[in-house]
């Protein structure tokens, strides 16, 4: 039986020039879907799945992240400070491996969010987690059904749900969601500071060792301001 998946962290440094202007005087993080910010959106979701403890990286507009984040007084989140430099979302979780602990978390970018199929997205992660088979379980979504950006997709995936890279000049049915469960310990193998967690996943990959879970909802990546408006469309007509 593995061990009880109760830390998380968000990743939320990042400057958001792709949302822009809306990024212009704040955080991508604080940028609002339905009334309510990104970043509230993944810590609530991650708090209502049981986590104890949240990690949330800063850099862009450092203060103003953290001023939002003191005022929701969650005791539960830990800030991880990037003040100094954007490390990637490799390095970000790298830079945090003191404040993740030693056992699986849930990593979880503050752009994904989603309306539930059956049943939480993230108890079905959880519950779907071996570590004895897997490195990492990546939450994928159908492309066909994502809101906003797709671009060509990024994985295929078998029916044990070992996933394969796309293959050049081609569309993949699968797209990373932003949200996964990972041995953070990996990530301090890799040299450098700042890195995409690409590179740790090209590892996994080639080993067999990254798997997917896909997500039977609808899943909506808010990356530029025409996929804001698109997600808010789709949230006004449930």
């Amino acid at each position: 039986m593995s061990a009880r998946i109760d830390t998380a962290m968000v990743l939320a440094a990042g400057h958001g020039t792709r949302m822009r202007p809306l990024t212009d005087r704040r955080p991508k993080a604080l940028v609002e879907v339905a009334g309510k910010a990104l970043i509230d959106h993944a810590i609530d979701r991650l708090e209502t799945a049981g986590m104890t403890s949240i990690v949330v990286n800063v850099h862009a507009f450092a203060d103003m992240l953290r001023a939002h984040l003191a005022a929701r007084a969650d005791p539960a989140i830990v800030i991880s400070d990037e003040s100094d430099a954007l490390l990637d979302t490799g390095g970000a979780i790298k830079r945090a491996l003191p404040l993740l602990g030693e056992g699986p978390v849930i990593t979880h970018n503050c752009d994904s969010l989603w309306v539930e199929g059956m049943g939480s997205s993230l108890d079905r992660l959880i519950a779907a987690w071996d570590p004895d088979r897997m490195d990492a379980l990546l939450l994928v979504a159908v492309t066909a059904t994502v809101i906003g950006d797709v671009e060509r997709g990024d994985f295929t995936m078998d029916a044990a749900g070992v996933l394969s890279w796309r293959e050049p000049r081609s569309v993949a049915p699968f797209m990373f969601t932003g949200v996964q469960i990972v041995k953070p310990r990996l990530w301090g193998d890799i040299a450098g500071q700042a890195f995409p967690t690409a590179r740790v996943w090209r590892r996994l990959v080639d080993a067999g060792r990254a798997y997917g879970l896909r997500h039977d909802g609808v899943w909506m990546h808010v990356g530029t301001p025409q996929a804001l408006a698109e997600a808010e469309a789709f949230l006004r007509a449930l």
